[in-house]
């Protein structure tokens, strides 16, 4: 059955790579120029369907069908065909395809577009092309509005493949009102050396993803984890060494001398350092999300270097999907098995919470701001049948899924195992000084591990939020390991002042210290988004602030279970290594 619901979303999700894309042509075989989206170019988000502005189609009716993506579906891409006639190694003259009588409101609308500078999108053969719609001249005092009218499309070929397309705009026309614009194209095919291989490559922008700042970023961020690490070793190592030594000659007293002694440090939180946490059924499901999310980015990551999956519209995020669906069972087995280690008893309301955490973040911010969108009339948002789409995912893949791992965990890995037994009556926490508290230790813990990433996080803001193509993933992937080992020493240090303060909370301590990275992530959003870009309208503010929030709580539930992992381990080891009366 498990296998059955893997198929369906596999073909939901890849079953538009049809007659279209094998991107192979004979002579005089159609060749489709399909109209995307226009919109401010401030803006990049806020996009409108191409012929929401008066444009006219050229003449050509039929055409061979489009099928679209999820992917590309919740990416807002609204591919319409453009009626113009176009035909592999066919040149095509000057020609009118057709006449725009402007009026009133067509005028007002064409106006409004050239004063905020609205950009538009085209695709031939998967190729992306975009041109401008017109531009404003000032003249003696007055402002005219002018729109290009003529698209010569410059398009390379080898063999029967294409491999590069350009667009020149040329002949202006004067906005008025009452006017009759002619719109007219031409296309001329020319031989070229590009392999089809390297086709995307003059989208990409080595200059600025491999400046000297990022190398220098990855290099800096590198020392950074080798000193850390050193450091976290050397200084627990030393420490941990006088507590066993310590601890030791304890064993070698009596119960007289031991009473009268000085007794404090980790050692005396064993009998409580092992118990749930508060909230275990929230903690667990948090944990095993965790687990899912580190799996996705990492394979996604793995794709895009081997894949390149950013030559293909809404493939990144179809990727992302199939691979969330897939690997269901992490979540289930590893959130389920320490929930049952935690002593719950409840593991389906566990496993429902656990299943759903993720998809109801995801589905309420795209919701609310898919609210938004309709009212803008904007291509972002999301088709009925797409919402229909993914609630099934989640229902008949994603909950089953999470159901196996969840009855795989509690059985296979279910059972308590801890160094020390958990004392029938907790004990009291003793004061302490102010910076061991745990709400300090939580907000400044993910000061170093957002130090390691904030400049590789200028990158990719730059290139979802602007008109950058992110490729550089294989400097992604070692920034991610470098978050990682950063974030687990942190959260060790931090856990270690905690338990030495004889303070036994640290699960949600440990957990909650890595997670605020993510606080810093989207305080930065802030500063990116008043001072690096000119976003403005409630639209494109929203969808900012909106899906930014939602990267920082993905963000934050990853670096909290690896902070967790990790912390985790090296509690079970420090116990389970000094012999406890």
């Amino acid at each position: 059955m498990s296998s059955l619901y893997i198929l369906t979303v596999f073909c939901l999700l890849w079953g538009a790579n049809g007659d279209e894309h094998n991107h192979v042509y004979e002579d005089n075989d159609e060749v489709v120029l399909w109209m995307n989206t226009v919109g401010p170019y401030h803006n990049r988000q806020e996009t409108y369907g191409y012929f929401t502005l008066p444009f006219c189609t050229g003449r050509k009716d039929s055409i061979s069908h489009y099928h679209e993506t999820i992917g590309e579906a919740l990416q807002g891409v609204e591919l319409e065909f453009s009626g113009l006639k176009m035909e592999f190694k066919a040149d095509i003259s000057r020609t009118t395809y057709c006449e725009l009588a402007l009026d009133g409101d067509k005028y007002r609308q064409f106006v409004y577009a050239v004063k905020n500078q609205y950009w538009y999108q085209m695709y031939i053969d998967d190729l992306p092309i975009w041109g401008i719609v017109g531009e404003m001249e000032e003249k003696d005092g007055t402002t005219n509005y002018y729109i290009w009218t003529h698209k010569r499309f410059d398009i390379g070929y080898n063999g029967k493949q294409i491999v590069d397309v350009n667009l020149t705009k040329e002949v202006r026309h004067k906005l008025s009102p009452d006017a009759v614009i002619p719109f007219t194209y031409e296309v001329n095919w020319k031989p070229s050396n590009i392999h089809y291989e390297d086709r995307f490559d003059k989208y990409l922008d080595p200059n600025f993803f491999q400046h000297r700042i990022h190398w220098f970023s990855i290099f800096n961020s590198f020392m950074m984890v080798i000193f850390l690490v050193g450091l976290v070793s050397m200084i627990l190592m030393r420490t941990l060494r006088k507590d066993y030594a310590r601890y030791s000659k304890d064993e070698e007293m009596d119960d007289m001398e031991r009473d009268l002694g000085d007794e404090y440090g980790w050692k005396q939180v064993h009998g409580d350092v092992f118990r749930a946490p508060s909230h275990p059924l929230i903690f667990s499901a948090l944990i095993g999300t965790g687990y899912q999310v580190t799996v996705v980015t990492t394979c996604v990551i793995v794709f895009a270097i081997l894949g390149e999956l950013y030559t293909e519209r809404g493939s990144m995020l179809s990727t992302a999907i199939f691979v969330y669906a897939a690997s269901s069972p992490v979540n289930g087995y590893f959130g389920g098995s320490l929930y049952a280690r935690f002593g719950g008893r409840t593991w389906i309301r566990q496993m429902l919470v656990s299943a759903s955490l993720l998809p109801v973040l995801v589905c309420g911010t795209a919701f609310f701001i898919n609210f938004i969108a309709i009212y803008y009339h904007a291509s972002r948002a999301i088709p009925f049948g797409t919402m229909v789409a993914v609630t099934c995912i989640c229902l008949f893949v994603i909950l089953p899924l999470t159901t196996v791992g969840t009855v795989l965990g509690r059985n296979l890995n279910g059972q308590p195992d801890f160094p020390c037994r958990i004392n029938a009556v907790p004990r009291p926490i003793p004061e302490k000084k102010w910076f061991m508290e745990p709400m300090v230790i939580v907000s400044l813990g993910g000061i170093l591990p957002f130090g390691s990433i904030f400049i590789e996080m200028y990158f990719i803001f730059t290139s979802f939020w602007a008109y950058k193509i992110y490729y550089v993933y294989g400097f992604m992937l070692l920034v991610f390991l470098i978050l990682t080992v950063v974030t687990v020493c942190v959260t060790i240090v931090c856990t270690y002042f905690l338990l030495n303060a004889e303070d036994y909370r640290w699960q949600w301590t440990s957990f909650m210290a890595a997670a605020s990275t993510s606080g810093y992530v989207y305080l930065y959003s802030f500063y990116y988004f008043f001072f690096k870009t000119k976003m403005y309208g409630l639209f494109q503010t929203a969808f900012y602030f909106g899906y930014m929030a939602l990267f920082s709580a993905m963000l934050g539930i990853l670096c909290g279970t690896v902070g967790y992992i990790g912390t985790s381990f090296f509690v079970r080891k420090i116990y389970s290594t000094v012999k406890i009366d």
